[in-house]
Order: structure tokens, then C-alpha cells, then sequence
């Protein structure tokens, strides 16, 4: 069987246009339609030089097959997820490459109703066509294209998520890195009390400021210098496509992604106790013991938007969260937001009266962790099988690598899907010292 370089665990990425270019965004335009049977597929795009021609060559794609196309023109990712159900669409697609280098571009995918759609459902199956150039024959009638905006509606929804009265007129730095949260964040802020100090907040293809990706430590600076400079009670930065939102506390500390799932769990749970929470196994004592309190329901997945979002469905979860800064709502069709936590986050800072830094150093106190190192090594397997015995007197479970925990300390290891990485998160119950010394310890394993 062939292959397609671009297509990846979740998505089809890749450098354009050696890897992703028109000819392809067409030819996946015609196999979706006659993959889902499709009358009508929505489309979105990210800030990108290469996102228009993108754009235009998939909807070419799309209408060559008979399906109309519904263009929402610039947005974020999860207004894709709103508005496929929302709008009632078969199926729905975003042109990002979120928070990789400018050359790249990407095609993110959901079925009707906001399923996602990746390499093992669907994707796959998309290539295949494409490869076997099976793409049928174009359709008698062309489908039509719509421009739409829908960011009216979609702030409607977000605004049914937190309680506008309860949020306190708190000073928030927003950190749109040139993507293309901007837009979203004008149009909600007049209904919220709050004042915002805009930074880099113009969508700009050029990424001036560089690539916005709050995660990579080097990125993060002028969020800190901002809020340090205008005595902020909170930082948020969004990445490219805002589908995710990293914290900063008053004093400019970057928050743990860890920590944020802990707080939206506390947050959720005072208003719908008894309810469902799902949480990735890297690290997990903080948010099996914020919802033990809270009365509800923790349920451990496997870690990756597909599956996180899977479990849920399975379950009836209200909220699912992972580290790396996802964070999934059932009311927003079990997809990933980066509007929703911040909303939720200033609303529990009013509510708990209490500053970020106060919320989050009750939990880091009690579960310290190392945040995720990686480690680029020749034979990440054969190092997990070396972890596997060296650590068998530990409680092991499975679920996403390997996890080992003992009495007062606990790891999980996991390979990347796509590098040679191991990616190592440590924990320990209220010890700082115990988490440098095993961190080290386990690092010494893995690069020795």
C-alpha cells in the first residue's frame, strides 16, 4: 500500500507545497464528498500565506463532487467544530498547521455532528482513493460555494458556558501571537467585564513576533513582560489556530497544562457535581483528587484528541482534559476549545475569590511535577522494555505507555507517534525534593 506523506495520526500535514499543495487539497476535496456522501461541507482557514489557494483548491474539490461549500473565511479551528453542527453540514475541514513553522500547512477533519476524523477513521481511506485515483467522476450539477460569518453565533454559544455577572473586572493580558484569535476575542469582549491588554493581537501571515506557540518557553516572554508591566491578574496565549490557551499567573509564572485540567475540574464540578471528568494518564493524582472532591466521576483515556473525545462520547463525560493544553466540553460536541478555559478560569478566580497563583499553588504543593521532558534517543522501544524491568516492583498500568507509580512517587513514559522521542512526566505527593532526585534518576536511564 501506498503512502502519503502528509497524512498523520489526526490530521494531514506537511511542508507546502512539496507535501500539501493545491493539487492534493482538490483531490482530498473530491474523495471526502464521495467518502461521506457529503451535501454540504464546511470550511475554515488559519492566518497562513498558503491558506487562500489551500482554500480555494479544496472548495474546488468539493463542488466539483456536487456538494455545496459553506466558507467561513479566517477563524479558529473549534469554530469548524461549532459550526459543522451548528450549521447542520456533513462533514467539516480546517486549513492549519496550528502551531508548526510558517512553510507548513495542514487540513484538520470531522464527520457530521463533529466526530472527528483521523488516520483510522477515515483518513486512511481518503488516501487510499486518492492513490488509487478513485475519486469518481465530477458531478452534473456543481455544488455551490456560501461566504458566511458565524462568530455572532458562536459567542452566543460560548456564552452559555460561565455566568457573565460572576466574573470580576479583572485585567487579562491576551496573547493572540498574530493568529487568528483576535477576531474572537474583539467580538466577546463587550460582553465581559473585563479589560484586555491586547498583544500582537492583528492576524499577520508574516508571524512577526514568530510562530504563536505558547508552549515553546522562548515564546513566552512577552506575555510575562506584559502582564508584569501593566499588573495583570492573568496572561493567555493562544496557539495559531486556537484550539488551545496556556495560563500565566499575576506574576507572569507559565501554568502547567496539568494544573489548568485540575482547575476547569474544579471549576465544572461546583456547578454539576456527579458528572463524568476524562484525563490523559501522564499525570493524573491532582485531578483524580480534585474530582473525588468535587463528587464526580474521573475516567482515564488514552491521550490524543480522538480518542480523549471517543471516550467521552462513551461515557457521557462533561469535560475531558489533557496536559498538553486540550481541553474538551461536551455542550461544545465533545471538541477541544481554547475560548472556553479562559472564560471558566476568570470565573473561578471570582467565584473562589482567589488570585491564579493562589488556585494553582494549593495543587502544585501537593502534586509537584516535572512537566513533560523529552529525550531523542536511537531505540526508544527497546529503552521502554529496559524501564519496564528496571521499575516492576511498581504498580504498572498501560493505558498510554507505561505508568509505574509508587507509594509517594509516579512516571509515565510514552514514545512519540512520529519522532524518535521518549516523553517522560514525573509526580510525587507533595515532595520536591523526591521529584528532582527520580527525574534525574529516570533521565539518567533513558539517555544513558
Amino acid at each position: 500500500m501506498g503512502k502519503i506523506s502528509s497524512f498523520k495520526a489526526y490530521d494531514i500535514r506537511g511542508k507546502v507545497p512539496d507535501e500539501l499543495n493545491t493539487e492534493l487539497a482538490y483531490k482530498v476535496g473530491r474523495a471526502m464528498v464521495k467518502y461521506l456522501d457529503c451535501k454540504s461541507v464546511l470550511i475554515g482557514r488559519d492566518v497562513r500565506k498558503s491558506s487562500v489557494e489551500i482554500s480555494d483548491a479544496l472548495a474546488e474539490g468539493i463542488t466539483d463532487a456536487g456538494a455545496d461549500v459553506i466558507d467561513l473565511g479566517l477563524c479558529g479551528t473549534e469554530m469548524i467544530y461549532f459550526g459543522t453542527p451548528f450549521l447542520e453540514a456533513d462533514g467539516g475541514i480546517m486549513i492549519t498547521a496550528s502551531h508548526n513553522p510558517p512553510e507548513y500547512n495542514g487540513l484538520k477533519f470531522v464527520k457530521k455532528g463533529a466526530v472527528p476524523m483521523g488516520y483510522n477513521s477515515g483518513l486512511n481511506d481518503i488516501e487510499q482513493m486518492i492513490l488509487d485515483d478513485n475519486l469518481g467522476d465530477k458531478a452534473d450539477r456543481k455544488g455551490s460555494i456560501k461566504q458566511m460569518d458565524i462568530m455572532d453565533q458562536f459567542v452566543e454559544r460560548l456564552r452559555t458556558f460561565y455566568k457573565e455577572d460572576l466574573i470580576k473586572p479583572f485585567n487579562v493580558v491576551v496573547n493572540a501571537g498574530n493568529g487568528c484569535v483576535g477576531p474572537a476575542l474583539d467580538a466577546i469582549e463587550p460582553f465581559l467585564p473585563i479589560k484586555m491588554i491586547k498583544v500582537f493581537h492583528e492576524p499577520d501571515s508574516n508571524f512577526p513576533n514568530g510562530v504563536p506557540n505558547p508552549s515553546l518557553p522562548e515564546n513566552r516572554k512577552p506575555t510575562i513582560d506584559s502582564i508584569i508591566k501593566n499588573n495583570a491578574d492573568l496572561g493567555v496565549a493562544w496557539d495559531g489556530d486556537y484550539d488551545r490557551c496556556f495560563f500565566f499567573d499575576e506574576n507572569g509564572r507559565f501554568i502547567e497544562g496539568y494544573y489548568i485540567v485540575g482547575i476547569l475540574a474544579k471549576s465544572i464540578l461546583k456547578n454539576f457535581p456527579g458528572e463524568k471528568i476524562v484525563h490523559d494518564p501522564r499525570l493524573v493524582w491532582n485531578t483524580l483528587d480534585v474530582v473525588k472532591e468535587g463528587k464526580g466521576v474521573a475516567v482515564q483515556s488514552v491521550s490524543g484528541h480522538a480518542l480523549i473525545k471517543e471516550k467521552m462520547r462513551e461515557v457521557n463525560a462533561i469535560y475531558g482534559g489533557e496536559m498538553s493544553a486540550h481541553h474538551y466540553f461536551r455542550e461544545n460536541y465533545y471538541s477541544d476549545s481554547g475560548m472556553i478555559p479562559f472564560l471558566l478560569i476568570m470565573e473561578l478566580m471570582a467565584v473562589e475569590n482567589k488570585k491564579l497563583s493562589e488556585l494553582v499553588d494549593e495543587m502544585i504543593n501537593k502534586y509537584p511535577c516535572s512537566g513533560e521532558i523529552n529525550s531523542t534517543i536511537d531505540n526508544p522501544a527497546a529503552k521502554l522494555e529496559e524501564l519496564k524491568t528496571k521499575y516492576a516492583d511498581g504498580e504498572m498500568d498501560f493505558t498510554d505507555g507505561v505508568s509505574v507509580e509508587y507509594e509517594n512517587w509516579r512516571f509515565n513514559v510514552r514514545l512519540s507517534n512520529t519522532e524518535p522521542l521518549i516523553r517522560l512526566n514525573v509526580e510525587t505527593k507533595g515532595n520536591m525534593k523526591l521529584l528532582e532526585e527520580k527525574t534525574k534518576e529516570l533521565l539518567d536511564v533513558i539517555r544513558n
